[in-house]
């Protein structure tokens, strides 16, 4: 049983992971010269692409000759910290956030996420959860003993909404699912939830005591024209819902490893329980970093995003005329093509772009039943990201049927 427990995080194809990889028994399917060019690691964002926040460095320099300090703060972080965070955080999704009772400061979302979901799935519980969406929810729910409804969302259907199956929804409520857990933006296809979809997910969670974990950690990279609702303003108790953020993507501080989950004190209360025990608090002097957090320089937050739709153009480009399905994101640095059948597997084929094209990318099987995508984090450098997916249509046409 333990074994099974953890052979089922499946952590090699995680992003990330793939560099770590052996090629794999692939044989006569490496056939044809290499496709040169630039490296291009799509598992993660290029923060040597996107600088960090301007101050970062400044400011952890300063918790650290600050020392002890600064190093043992509360488990749920230093009370200043959460309550400058609290102030921008409350104007940022429309509703109060409470800075002693209701943050929670973490060793990055990721962190974040294990501790929400722990503090809130047992054995045996039931979890809705979106398919696709991103690849530790699943994961993380079966770890934890609870079962995972999946709530299919019609992506690539063409239609400004993120297309979730809310008829889906309210049967997975009716047969018991007491949580909720998604991201908003969409990881991996970019999809933003529209007003109308948030307001039936709020009346649905309302209706069934549904608990939500919303996680928006791509939510200030939001493009041109485009619209976002966050679900604690739109009519959801507090109570009933934690929302999850952080610096990691948008402001290229993965380094840092910070996070930030708020809303309903009993969750937060129970987060922090746990965080004393796995890891008694997010890093003490990188704490200190969140300061530059929503305070970027003037137009700096506006810049990034233009780099990042430009990006996103370009590349949507190349995969529709190169045949590939691939809906157009709404917000976020992620693209999910749909290929077209071919001679190899998914995997094999994850592992031919990485040795023959020099392109690491994560396979569509980590976000759900999905053999035939791929994703890719496109913030890197705008003309090796240009040049890679070329090669990437080239290969799918070396391999396709």
């Amino acid at each position: 049983m333990i074994i099974d427990k953890f052979t089922a995080l499946a952590t090699d194809n995680a992003p990330g992971q793939e560099v770590r990889q052996a090629a794999g028994n692939i044989g006569n399917l490496m056939r044809g010269p290499i496709i040169a060019g630039r490296p291009v690691d799509f598992s993660h964002g290029d923060v040597d692409a996107f600088l960090p926040t301007p101050g970062a460095s400044d400011r952890f320099s300063e918790a650290l000759a600050a020392g002890g300090l600064q190093a043992y703060t509360e488990y749920r972080g230093s009370v200043d910290i959460r309550a400058e965070l609290a102030e921008a955080l409350a104007a940022f999704t429309g509703a109060p956030v409470s800075a002693e009772h209701g943050t929670i400061l973490t060793p990055g979302t990721q962190g974040a996420l294990f501790l929400a979901v722990a503090a809130l799935v047992s054995a045996g519980d039931k979890v809705a959860i979106v398919q696709p969406d991103y690849f530790a929810n699943r994961k993380l729910v079966e770890f934890f003993g609870g079962q995972a409804m999946p709530v299919s969302m019609d992506y690539l259907s063409g239609s400004e909404e993120a297309g979730l199956d809310l008829a889906q929804l309210k049967l997975a409520f009716e047969a018991g699912a007491r949580v909720f857990l998604f991201s908003n933006p969409n990881n991996p296809t970019g999809a933003v939830y529209s007003r109308r979809e948030i307001g039936e997910i709020v009346e649905l969670a309302r209706a069934f005591d549904v608990t939500v974990i919303a996680d928006q950690l791509y939510s200030r990279l939001l493009y041109a024209r485009e619209t976002y609702t966050h679900i604690r303003s739109a009519g959801l108790p507090e109570e009933q819902v934690i929302t999850i953020m952080g610096p990691s993507k948008t402001e290229s501080l993965s380094g840092y490893r910070l996070g930030i989950a708020f809303g309903a004190r009993w969750i937060v209360e129970r987060m922090e329980k746990l965080q004393a025990i796995v890891s008694l608090r997010a890093a003490g002097y990188n704490q200190a970093v969140l300061r530059t957090w929503f305070r970027e320089p003037e137009g700096w937050m506006e810049q990034r995003v233009r780099q990042h739709e430009a990006i996103r153009d370009d590349l949507l480009d190349i995969f529709r005329d190169g045949g590939l399905p691939t809906r157009r994101p709404q917000a976020g640095s992620y693209l999910f093509p749909k290929l077209p059948p071919l001679q190899v597997g998914l995997q094999d084929f994850v592992r031919l772009l990485r040795h023959q094209a020099g392109i690491i990318v994560t396979p569509g099987t980590e976000f759900g039943p999905y053999p035939d995508s791929i994703r890719l984090n496109f913030s890197q450098d705008h003309g090796a990201a240009v040049a890679a997916c070329r090669r990437i249509t080239e290969m799918v046409k070396r391999y396709r049927k």
